[in-house]
């Protein structure tokens, strides 16, 4: 009901999310009546939003938020709303726009691929046409097997800000590492055609839900970090706990997430100990470093160095632990150094050069598949 966005407002207002960037609050599916009005509108449900979503939008607006709103491409929401047809499109974008909406997530249920390849679309230039700034979040490459001949994503890059490539969460440590097993599976493809404004969503952070451990909870915020992944969090505000919170109201990752550069970070290094290593380059020519530990025996002692990881050489970095705090000052790229990574756990580190090699270095932006990933300096 609309209480609970209004409460779900005020804690963000007040508990410090909305300082740290967190801004936006979404409304999902089953929020529309059953039937459109008269003239074609879709409208509230009259019971759980009485005073109807423009006052919904004028109460997120005054605590310096944002609101986003659920609509689907098709003849029915995937709850079994009224969904907006190819007909509806721009008479749906104008009615988010007077009611003061600033996102929009268009689902696809109950809708054919040709009509996601025209609506999808027009919908962004329905949108436009309001002249209201709206993000617009498509789940149409999700609805295509999220690949290549399938989806194009140059096409996509220009249609929408971010897209639902793969499947939905659920609250489960299996259900992130599925996630992060396609996305790494397939980062030749899909780590190139993200950048600022046109994202990759792997789907929401279910941190302060029931499915993750605290271990398993810390390692989804890094890795959706490192993959550059919008920061959508799925759980309930007036009950989280202090270690949830903590793990999502972390400074230095949201500043790591937010990089201005926008580059999306890979994997680069599989353990046959099953330890991943994911890379992801950053503005000023500092990098974040994700140590991932698939195990589930017990904490595991991983040694390595940066000239292993193809950091330049005769570099010397400050390497600082996202999670601990903790400085590790001087590091040189030959220098061997260990990390404790404990089950489905991560160290996470972000490195910025304390000094340089002579030469001049500058970020690789992509690969082609099958060449040696090489994270070289601004």
């Amino acid at each position: 009901s609309e209480t609970l966005f209004y409460e779900m407002a005020d804690r963000l207002a007040e508990d410090g999310w909305r300082d740290l960037g967190y801004k936006y609050i979404n409304i999902d599916d089953c929020w529309s009546a059953k039937q459109r009005d008269a003239a074609g509108r879709l409208v509230p449900d009259p019971e759980r939003f009485p005073r109807g979503i423009k006052a919904l939008a004028d109460y997120v607006h005054a605590r310096g938020l944002k609101l986003g709103i659920y609509g689907d491409l098709g003849i029915l929401t995937c709850g079994g709303y009224p969904g907006t047809t190819l007909d509806h499109v721009e008479q749906d974008a104008q009615t988010f726009a007077e009611w003061g909406v600033d996102m929009l997530k268009l689902d696809g249920c109950y809708s054919s691929g040709e009509e996601q390849a025209e609506g999808y679309p027009e919908m962004a230039k329905a949108l436009n046409a309001t002249g209201r700034p709206i993000v617009y979040s498509c789940s149409w490459p999700a609805y295509q097997g999220g690949l290549p001949p399938k989806v194009n994503y140059t096409v996509l890059a220009e249609v929408c800000n971010l897209w639902r490539n793969y499947d939905d969460i659920q609250d489960s440590w299996d259900s992130v590492l599925s996630i992060l097993d396609w996305f790494s599976a397939n980062q030749d493809v899909l780590q190139p055609v993200a950048g600022p404004g046109h994202w990759n969503d792997p789907d929401m952070l279910i941190i302060g839900n029931f499915g993750l451990s605290y271990e398993q909870s810390r390692s989804q915020m890094a890795l959706w970090t490192v993959m550059a992944a919008p920061l959508l969090m799925s759980t309930d505000l007036r009950t989280i706990s202090p270690s949830a919170k903590e793990i999502l109201q972390n400074r230095l990752m949201i500043q790591i997430n937010q990089d201005p550069l926008g580059i999306q970070g890979r994997r680069i290094v599989k353990e046959k100990s099953h330890i991943e290593v994911f890379l992801r380059p950053l503005s000023h020519a500092a990098s974040a470093l994700v140590f991932f530990s698939r195990r589930t025996d017990m904490p595991f002692l991983y040694t390595t160095s940066l000239a292993k990881l193809h950091f330049p050489e005769d570099a010397v970095y400050e390497v600082q632990d996202v999670y601990s705090g903790k400085i590790i000052s001087g590091l040189k790229t030959e220098d061997s150094f260990s990390v404790i990574i404990n089950p489905s756990g991560v160290v996470m580190w972000y490195l910025y050069p304390a000094a340089l090699p002579a030469q001049p270095w500058h970020v690789i932006r992509q690969q082609a598949p099958g060449e040696g990933f090489r994270p070289v300096l601004l």
